[in-house]
């Protein structure tokens, strides 16, 4: 189910103890010099539609919100950004809405590492008036952690920006959108230390603006990918749906 292709009267006929509703979240910023400004809000609402087409009537799939928390792109140019505390006021805005009109299961769907501090704090901030909720949040990608060690070939293995990853992705979905040449990114400055955070933009982190080696990327892996995480997601989402509610701990057992 849509949201934006339903009527009020279908909605309000939503069985609210049977659905969930799945909200993307990505961003618009600059993607090095090879991939398009609005990759993040791409894939994402590939892979949530594909998910939603796989669950037509336990998913209750919103427009994708494609304005992220970007601020560390920003010096790059290309990016549009929204500040973290009006992000986060946002995701409660959305969450209250679809809350208070009856849903019970609720996803954050996130396509843009950015937005992962925004939503966890959302959710922080939500679950004290909605204890009876189940209220959850992650990365598309977090739920193919061995897909992606075993599909990637460069030493950076892991989700990037505009790396072999999303490159790859991209080259599956709108290879029309995707430059050449793609180079290796070179070093990546390190964010943390011995555990402890440091905060760089990307500026201060990459050369050019990307991550890892888009140059390894390739249409094949990038349907592997796909493929393997809508399958995964949809996995998640039915665990989802099979989470008892409750507001006590003995609900939950």
């Amino acid at each position: 189910m849509k949201y934006q292709e339903m009527t009020a009267a279908q909605l309000a006929g939503v069985a609210h103890e049977q659905t969930i509703a799945v909200v993307p979240i990505a961003a618009v910023e600059q993607h090095g010099p090879h991939l398009p400004t609005g990759t993040d809000t791409i894939l994402c609402t590939a892979i949530a539609e594909a998910v939603e087409q796989a669950l037509p009537a336990q998913m209750v799939l919103t427009p994708t919100v494609w304005l992220g928390a970007s601020a560390h792109h920003l010096r790059w140019g290309a990016t549009l950004d929204s500040g973290l505390t009006n992000y986060v006021a946002t995701l409660c805005d959305l969450a209250r809405s679809l809350l208070d009109d009856g849903t019970q299961r609720l996803l954050l769907l996130n396509g843009h590492g950015g937005n992962i501090d925004p939503m966890r704090i959302a959710l922080r901030q939500l679950q004290p008036r909605y204890p009876q909720a189940i209220l959850a949040a992650g990365c598309y990608w977090s739920v193919a952690d061995e897909l992606r060690a075993a599909t990637l070939e460069g030493e950076h293995s892991f989700v990037g920006h505009a790396c072999e990853f999303e490159t790859s992705l991209m080259l599956h979905l709108r290879p029309d959108l995707v430059d050449e040449p793609r180079r290796d990114a070179g070093p990546l400055i390190p964010d943390q230390i011995e555990g402890l955070f440091i905060a760089r933009d990307m500026r201060q982190r990459t050369e050019a603006g990307y991550t890892g080696r888009p140059d390894l990327a390739s249409p094949a892996k990038g349907e592997r990918l796909f493929t393997g995480i809508v399958s995964r997601l949809t996995a998640a989402i039915q665990q989802l749906l099979a989470q008892p509610q409750g507001t006590e701990y003995q609900d939950l057992l």
